[in-house]
């Protein structure tokens, strides 16, 4: 297939593209062509999914989703008589067949959620554990806490991409830990935030331009109505790079933009993935509202993964390895040890 290119420094731009697209097809749907009631909430919502939703091709193929077939399975659900709680909570029910994390209704009173990505899976994290592993002198920085091991290696925990980082906070870091055979990157259960901080972590862990993935986003109401693909390019950091082993530690837990951070650094060099595999959440979410004044919140622009394929349902790590009972009890946590291991053979 013929692609386009933009850098991920343009990401913005691309987004803001996909936005203004998505906001022209919202424009579309007249929210005074359905009723203030029960039954014009649901034909709205269900209308609004099926016209800008990003992933019903690739779940039919996966997990067997129509659409047509939700319809007519809650439409029954739905009468004028009943309350706007009984309401929601068959929007919800409706809404968790997409089975998408970045699907959502934001209500007063509760906010509807599928967390099956994660719930369903063991944990593969213990926080008694990193803090035995970050003790009290670990150093703290935008969000970033970090120490040397006793076998010098650098544990970084990351445990949200919410926040901006700062050039300067990554290099003050990675330089108090230029000295250590390698570095771990701990980012279990980080649910994602800002993928320019995704972008501006993994730029850390290359010396070249290299091509991370692609992007699409939505060009008309039917469910294959897409842009070109346009590839995603990594660009190296003009600050302090790091030279050395990285072993980035992963669990179901890591969603959204911290998905996209695996994606980036299974193309880096010296990176290897070890855990359990990520939660997914590849689709850029985007917001709408309910004539009764509901915000909704779902995909609407796909990403994939270097050779093209989809990493909505999570990333396979490079090892495969989960916490033990027996470690546990031990105070080890077999993820770290196993991430330890592998720089350690490395530097020998």
């Amino acid at each position: 297939m013929h692609t386009l290119t933009t850098s991920l420094g343009k990401t913005a731009k691309a987004l803001a593209l996909a936005f203004c697209t998505l906001v022209l097809l919202n424009a579309c749907i007249d929210e005074d062509e359905y009723d203030n009631t029960p039954q014009g909430n649901f034909e709205a919502l269900w209308r609004i999914i099926d016209e800008h939703y990003c992933f019903f091709d690739y779940k039919k193929s996966t997990i067997g989703l129509d659409w047509n077939e939700v319809h007519a399975k809650y439409a029954p659900r739905v009468d004028n008589d009943m309350s706007w709680l009984q309401l929601f909570e068959v929007l919800s029910d409706m809404l968790a067949e997409l089975r998408d994390g970045h699907v959502n209704i934001y209500t007063s009173f509760d906010t509807a959620r599928e967390w099956s990505w994660h719930e369903n899976y063991p944990s593969n994290v213990s926080d008694t554990l990193i803090r035995r592993y970050l003790g009290t002198q670990y150093k703290m920085s935008n969000g970033f806490r970090y120490r040397v091991l006793d076998d010098n290696v650098g544990y970084v925990r990351y445990a949200s991409f919410e926040n901006e980082i700062g050039a300067g906070n990554l290099d003050d870091m990675l330089t108090s830990l230029i000295e250590c055979r390698g570095l771990i990157i701990d980012i279990r259960n980080n649910g994602g935030g800002l993928i320019t901080s995704a972008e501006e972590l993994a730029a850390r862990f290359t010396n070249k331009e290299v091509h991370v993935g692609y992007i699409q986003h939505k060009t008309g109401k039917g469910h294959s109505d897409f842009s070109e693909k346009k590839k995603q390019i990594l660009k190296p950091a003009n600050s302090v790079r790091w030279q050395k082993p990285v072993v980035v530690l992963t669990n179901r837990g890591v969603f959204s933009a911290a998905n996209e951070f695996v994606k980036y650094m299974k193309c880096c060099p010296n990176a290897t993935i070890v855990g359990d595999k990520t939660g997914g959440g590849a689709g850029l979410p985007f917001s709408s509202q309910l004539p009764y004044g509901w915000s909704i919140r779902f995909s609407a622009c796909p990403m994939y993964d270097s050779n093209g394929q989809c990493t909505e349902f999570g990333i396979d790590p490079d090892i495969q390895v989960g916490l033990t009972e027996r470690d546990f009890a031990k105070g080890k946590d077999t993820i770290i040890e196993t991430a330890r291991r592998l720089i350690n053979r490395a530097g020998e």
